[in-house]
């Protein structure tokens, strides 16, 4: 390869890694997403000689991922390191099976929808994260269309007209621009994307016969930086700074459900724990100040610690360790609902390998700021909060921390085994904290918070339902069920627009509407993600023994 070749294709691969950097919030540079794997196709296709281009494919992506993910290097750098070194080989998969189907004449408005969406399916197996399709949150009426194919669907399309605007840059080098395969590219482009924003359109004006108004919840968000291995805030100030919110927010409000963020009460309430610890101790004291406060008059969901507590030879040890979220409710003396996490974050929630490769989680534990073995345990059951409010007994999912970026565990909370809508609305607590900075008194928030918001629309679409998120240091806010971030509120103290409620404490309330659709997508999960991933496998299968 000349070295004029060379640049040119290096230059192409970075050109698609600026622009798929600025779709995504912050930046919020949305219309360029139908360009940003435009310049990523012809640098894959420049060049005759293949491993030149797969190298240089898979360094671009490797530093595309580093740069975009690095608020992962506060909490784990060997997560961060690991995780970005498998999203990279996705590049390099694409660019391989897009050479591939040039080969065989399959048109660029094809194959690199399915490529695309196939590798965003494979490494969201892993980590859900900057798809295609999360930049359009902003587009209603476009994606619509994710009740259902998932987000799945808008990436579909946006990749489509990327192969469509590739192959009409490529074919005028070549001068063959009128060629039939270009003429049935533009019709079924232009035909994808109106209907979808046909059927957008007729979903979001027919809402209003299926919604009815629900109770009002009240949310606490708390701005309590996390750093690893160190207590930036004592458990007791926190505790007592949300007490005060919380009580002000059922004063002013008074709500039906007011929220806590994720772990943000450093505690286990489990009962089985409570019942073997004195009256004085920290966690007894909390959970008691928690009944006192529900007694008040609201339920409250609280994000802690859970564990099946034993004594053993005068010693409290615990047989399961989980990260939870408990519901507290006004004159409640019998045992409280409570879910316990089921997806559990690899090298945040624990460290893996423990049992497969014993010597490689010894290493990883040498990389931890912890000198202990961390790792939560799994739940298992996908629980069904339920809340009598006078004559009405509503029903809703919880989704902890990253959670709500696992299309999965939103759906199985939407609807039961016989596809009947199950839940009212959705929730999703988490603690942010470990993804801001606090420099003196200033907290500055990374690009982590708005995108983790901008994903969660899609849950809320998908499954057509409210989505209410209550985070530590941002971003809480509530999501209807058309995707709508909703910026303001009868009554709080945030923000009134959402995307700048990052980097404080405080609460808001609102009333939630219920949504009584069930949507395709709730029934039948991600069809064209899984179809898309197996045709990227044997493209790349296919490739590889050709190359071979």
């Amino acid at each position: 390869m000349t070295s004029q070749k060379q640049l040119g294709m290096i230059l192409a691969f970075v050109a698609s890694a600026v622009l798929l950097t600025v779709i995504q919030p912050p930046f919020g540079m949305a219309f360029l997403a139908w360009v940003a794997f435009v310049p990523f196709v012809i640098g894959s296709l420049a060049n005759e000689k293949i491993w030149p281009t797969i190298l240089t494919a898979y360094i671009i992506g490797l530093l595309y991922w580093l740069g975009n993910l690095y608020w992962l290097v506060p909490v784990t750098i060997a997560g961060w390191i690991v995780l970005c070194l498998y999203m990279a080989l996705y590049w390099p998969a694409i660019a391989l099976s897009l050479r591939y189907c040039v080969q065989r004449k399959v048109p660029l408005w094809f194959s690199l929808a399915i490529l695309v969406v196939g590798a965003e399916a494979a490494w969201g197996w892993l980590f859900s994260w900057r798809f295609l399709g999360h930049s359009q949150f902003r587009n209603i009426p476009l994606i619509q269309i994710a009740d259902l194919f998932g987000v799945a669907g808008i990436s579909f399309i946006i990749a489509m007209v990327n192969g469509f605007i590739a192959e009409i840059i490529i074919d005028l080098k070549k001068r063959q621009v009128c060629k039939q395969a270009n003429l049935v590219g533009i019709i079924l482009t232009i035909f994808v994307i109106t209907a979808a924003l046909f059927y957008g359109r007729y979903r979001i004006n027919e809402a209003s016969r299926f919604i009815q108004a629900g109770p009002r919840i009240g949310v606490v968000q708390s701005n309590v930086p996390v750093k690893s291995g160190e207590d930036t805030e004592p458990a007791e100030v926190s505790f007592l700074n949300m007490l005060s919110d919380s009580r002000k927010c059922l004063l002013d409000a008074e709500p039906n459900l007011i929220i806590w963020p994720e772990t943000m009460v450093e505690a286990i309430l489990d009962d089985s724990y409570l019942k073997l610890i004195a009256e004085d101790c920290t966690t007894k004291i909390f959970h008691n100040a928690l009944v006192r406060h529900s007694n008040e008059g609201a339920n409250l969901l609280i994000g802690s610690f859970a564990g099946n507590a034993v004594m053993t030879g005068g010693r409290i040890e615990f047989k399961t360790n989980y990260n939870s979220a408990f519901l507290y409710e006004p004159n409640q003396a019998g045992p409280r609902q409570h879910y316990d996490k089921i997806s559990l974050v690899p090298f945040g929630e624990y460290l893996p390998f423990k049992k497969t490769l014993p010597f490689m989680h010894k290493i990883l534990m040498m990389l931890t700021p912890y000198d202990y073995d961390y790792t939560l345990d799994a739940g298992s059951e996908y629980t069904i909060f339920k809340m009598p409010v006078k004559n009405n007994i509503y029903r809703f999912g919880v989704m902890i921390c990253f959670e709500d970026i696992v299309p999965k565990i939103a759906r199985r909370f939407a609807v039961d085994k016989d596809g009947n809508k199950q839940a009212d609305w959705l929730v999703t607590i988490s603690n942010d904290g470990w993804f801001v900075k606090k420099t003196g008194n200033n907290i500055k928030a990374s690009t982590e918070l708005g995108q983790r918001m901008a994903i969660c629309v899609f849950r809320a679409i998908e499954n057509r339902l409210s989505v209410i998120r209550c985070a530590n240091t941002g971003i809480s806010c509530l999501i209807d069920s058309s995707g709508n971030i909703k910026n303001d509120f009868p009554a709080g103290t945030l923000n009134k627009k959402a995307v700048q409620r990052t980097g404080q404490s405080g609460w808001f309330a609102d009333k939630i509407f219920i949504d009584k659709r069930i949507t395709i997508f709730s029934k039948n999960g991600q069809l064209l993600d899984i179809v898309c991933a197996i045709c990227l496998i044997l493209t790349i299968a296919v490739s590889i023994y050709k190359l071979r």
